[in-house]
């Protein structure tokens, strides 16, 4: 038995107001807090957000220890998960043990490479569609053109569900959602959701209007009015243990999860991209013409793929700058240690890939848009957890390989007939569920001949 310690060794960090802690310059500038506690403090800090307390992790080494070696003593954090409760309920992104490995089973032969290989002519074809309707010299928000392209194509492939006529809706109910969770995030005090103030009202408005698209696609299925072969389908079919199936809850815990993980992610990473690809237009020239050595004149398609390697270091680069998931946190379920610190259960630990990705110990000029960085072994080199845009072990992003794809087919396709110019100034990064860009998005549309 080793020695009896008198002491708890926690590590370094400023020092916090009374009651609410760091949580007030946490919430005003998230990123511009982490990167300073970071520098100044080490791989690991500690801090406070009202009564929770918490730690900052900024080694590969230590995520590593929480994501993969030491994954079963960590939970996802309620500080965060508890604002999102009534939208995302205990779908795949919030539930834990059991439950979750249940439905995580379930769900996964819908990301096999085979399936997700059959998804690529639906990535083509819708946006192909959309870009049919593009003209030279018009004025497109490329944030909305991104989202409402990655929601088709994910209710179709997943749901066989249409949702043209919705998009405008669902949109405007997720943006309200977003924001009024971005509102309780900077609260030292949690205000229930029954409680009838106006932001509670727009949220439960919100959360309402979303209830009803998952409503109309579950009836669609039990009318027998879509593929028998998709995730939904899957998902009606199956059984518990004692030869139950999900409860309605349940179901429509898991479309909403999949519905809004599974576009809102890849339609900011896209919309990142284009900003970068605009600000670097002889990067954006290489993607089009590789599009177009691939391709010549007919659509591309899921064979064409591998060879648009150029286009996945764009797309690779982008997720390294701009990571759509840009932090995620961990909470202690029983007393442990990480980098010789001791960690209470209860803690908290944040981890920012938006730090790691722009770490100079492990990428050289971090801030640079240079795609030919991933070029030989770069990946090879780097510590294992310095560049992990999907997340990390038990819990990594069962859509990775469906959003590499869907990136890729989308930009290139895109890029080879048109290019986009950024009206407006640079877009500023807004943390809340994922990172968003803020200002006006607007691009001019520059049709390629």
């Amino acid at each position: 038995m080793p020695p009896r310690r008198d002491a708890t060794r926690l590590p370094p960090g400023p020092p916090g107001r009374p009651l609410v802690g760091h949580l007030p310059e946490f919430a005003r500038d998230t990123l511009g807090f982490v990167e300073a506690l970071a520098a100044e403090h080490g791989d690991v800090a500690s801090f406070r957000l009202a009564g929770w307390r918490a730690y900052l992790l900024n080694h590969p080494d230590h995520v590593g220890a929480v994501l993969v070696d030491n994954h079963r003593n960590f939970v996802k954090h309620n500080f965060f998960w508890r604002h999102v409760r009534a939208i995302f309920g205990r779908g795949l992104l919030t539930n834990e043990g059991e439950p979750w490995l249940h439905q995580r089973r379930l769900i996964q032969p819908a990301f096999r490479h085979d399936r997700v290989a059959a998804y690529g002519r639906y990535m083509v074809d819708f946006t192909e569609r959309r870009i049919s309707g593009w003209r030279d010299g018009e004025i497109r928000d490329v944030r909305e053109e991104m989202t409402s392209l990655t929601f088709e194509i994910v209710a179709k492939v997943l749901f066989d569900a249409g949702v043209a006529e919705d998009l405008e809706e669902i949109a405007e109910a997720f943006d309200t959602g977003i924001e009024q969770i971005a509102a309780r995030i900077r609260r030292p005090v949690r205000i229930p959701d029954w409680i009838p103030t106006p932001g509670n009202l727009r949220y439960r408005a919100a959360v309402a209007r979303m209830d009803r698209l998952i409503a109309r696609i579950l009836e669609e299925h039990r009318e027998g009015r879509a593929s028998e072969d998709d995730v939904l389908s899957r998902l009606m079919e199956a059984r518990d243990e004692r030869g139950e199936p999900m409860s309605e809850k349940q179901l429509r815990d898991e479309v909403i999860t999949l519905l809004l993980a599974g576009h809102e992610t890849t339609a900011l990473a896209l919309t990142w991209t284009w900003w970068l690809l605009a600000e670097h237009p002889e990067i954006a020239d290489r993607v089009a013409g590789e599009a177009r050595r691939v391709a010549g004149d007919r659509p591309l398609e899921v064979g064409d793929a591998p060879r648009l390697g150029f286009a996945g270091k764009v797309f690779r680069e982008s997720l390294r700058l701009y990571p759509p998931a840009y932090s995620f946190g961990r909470e202690a379920v029983e007393d442990c240690e990480i980098g010789g610190w001791d960690v209470p259960a209860g803690t908290t630990l944040f981890v920012f890939p938006w730090l790691l990705h722009r770490d100079e110990r492990w990428f050289e000029e971090p801030l640079a848009f240079d795609p030919g960085r991933w070029d030989g072994d770069l990946e090879k080199r780097l510590p294992r957890h310095a560049y992990i845009p999907f997340g990390s072990g038990p819990r990594l992003c069962i859509g990775q390989d469906f959003a590499r794809l869907e990136a890729v087919l989308i930009l290139s396709t895109i890029a080879r007939r048109f290019r986009l110019e950024w009206t407006d100034g640079p877009p500023e990064p807004s943390p809340s569920i994922t990172l968003r860009p803020t200002g006006d998005l607007r691009v001019r549309l520059r049709q390629r001949t």
